[in-house]
């Protein structure tokens, strides 16, 4: 991994090509990366998709741990509903996808040959909403997961301190407010380092979908690393890329394994 690391590193600082060219060539790949537009474009779905997604997974992946929290019936038949979409590959969640948002062949389709021909659902062939259904297509993929990790952390609180909390008259919303969901904490912010790595690594789910389209509007970093690498012969723009792609999970990896360390050091002094 690192050897390659640092081939990668020195590709992007040479004049390659189609083929490695090893002279060195200085930081220009990266300034012509970053006064290219596509690219900012790339960075800017990114952010909006990262945003969108770790928020709405996170979200209706903690509603869905609590409702089976409830000791519910059928309860292990529920986890395996929810689990089910992280066992399809980002491929096949793609291509049907792409065909339920079809206006020609999806939803719209459907509503109209019901006789409601009014029903307008064309996000996917939208540049200004296109990215929004690969959102959603990521939240479906992803909420079951997160839902088995939040369960986990629900199911390890301290039941002693829920019982106490239930003798004083504390509600359920209320216990779930003051003393489960702060004591699950580090949980959320592991789910969301989780999740940030997924979203900066996106790319056969927004391939299935869209190709990056309608015209560039979907397209991320990895998307545009892969064209300018294997469609446009531009071996060194497209390591630099690369590198900003590490650069970015780097950001999210780094911060979480310092504070990590410093955690389990605290931990490990208060015995």
């Amino acid at each position: 991994m690192f050897i390659f690391g640092a081939w990668t590193v020195w590709i992007s600082l040479s004049n390659s090509g189609d083929l490695p060219d090893y002279s060195f060539a200085g930081f220009h790949n990266y300034a012509e990366l970053w006064v290219n537009l596509r690219w900012r474009i790339a960075y800017t779905n990114l952010f909006v998709f990262s945003a969108l997604y770790v928020i709405g997974t996170m979200v209706i992946g903690l509603t869905l741990a609590i409702l089976i929290d409830q000791r519910i019936r059928a309860e292990a038949l529920f986890r395996t509903i929810y689990l089910y979409p992280l066992a399809i590959s980002f491929v096949v969640t793609g291509t049907v996808w792409r065909w339920l948002f079809s206006p020609t062949s999806g939803l719209e389709s459907w509503m109209h040959q019901l006789g409601w021909a009014s029903f307008k659902f064309d996000w996917l062939v939208q540049r200004e909403m296109a990215i929004y259904t690969v959102v959603l297509t990521a939240i479906w993929q992803a909420s079951g997961f997160v839902m088995a990790l939040f369960l986990a952390g629900l199911r390890s609180v301290d039941p002693d301190l829920i019982k106490a909390a239930q003798i004083d008259g504390a509600s359920m919303p209320r216990i779930y407010r003051r003393i489960i969901l702060p004591a699950i904490g580090p949980i959320f912010i592991a789910v969301a380092v989780v999740l940030l790595q997924f979203a900066i690594k996106t790319f056969e789910l927004v391939l299935a979908m869209t190709q990056g389209g309608p015209g560039i509007s979907t397209t991320l970093p990895t998307i545009y690393v892969y064209d300018l690498i294997f469609q446009r012969g531009q071996m060194a723009l497209g390591a630099a890329g690369a590198m900003m792609i590490l650069l970015a999970l780097a950001l999210v990896l780094v911060p979480y394994t310092i504070w990590t360390n410093l955690r389990q050091r605290r931990e490990a002094r208060r015995g």
